[in-house]
């Protein structure tokens, strides 16, 4: 498996199952894993994983994750814009709940984000995603091993 590519994890709210599945395979793969958060995050030893605490400030983890991210890397995100930055960079995006970001389809999730936000911000429209589910994770694990199973073939 090729060693050139790093796995990010944009930390603050990444649910335990998917960060659970990320360390099994950076373990099993070499791969190099980095959580970036405003917060302490605890991770596990291993030679492979690591833990960045940014300063507190809004979107200070997407802007380490987005000035660090390579071509090629794998960004775990749930955050439109900074799902945008990193395709821009050559890198991939993949949400907690399985689903890719798309260079194809980037500009469309970012205008719905901000109708969304402006339909909460007038009160027309509250709350938020549904709570992540056991289905959730196994999209999301499915769609990891699909990434790392190509990276093995190439």
């Amino acid at each position: 498996m090729s060693a050139r590519i790093a796995l990010w994890v944009d930390g603050d709210a990444c649910p335990a199952p998917v960060k659970d599945t990320l360390f099994r395979a950076a373990d099993r793969t070499g791969l190099p894993l980095t959580l970036v958060a405003n917060r302490l995050l605890r991770v596990p030893p291993s030679p492979h994983i690591r833990a960045v605490q940014v300063a507190h400030g809004f979107d200070a983890a997407d802007r380490y994750i987005e000035e660090a991210v390579g071509a090629g890397d794998l960004v775990i995100t749930a955050d439109i814009p900074l799902a945008a930055a990193v395709l821009a960079r050559g890198a991939h995006a993949l949400e907690p709940r399985g689903e890719w970001f798309s260079p194809d389809t980037i500009h469309e999730r970012l205008q719905m984000r901000a109708l969304m936000n402006d339909l909460r911000d007038s009160g027309i429209m509250s709350g938020g995603p549904a709570a992540f589910s056991a289905a959730d994770t196994r999209a999301f694990a499915a769609a990891l091993d699909r990434f790392l199973a190509r990276l093995r073939a190439d």
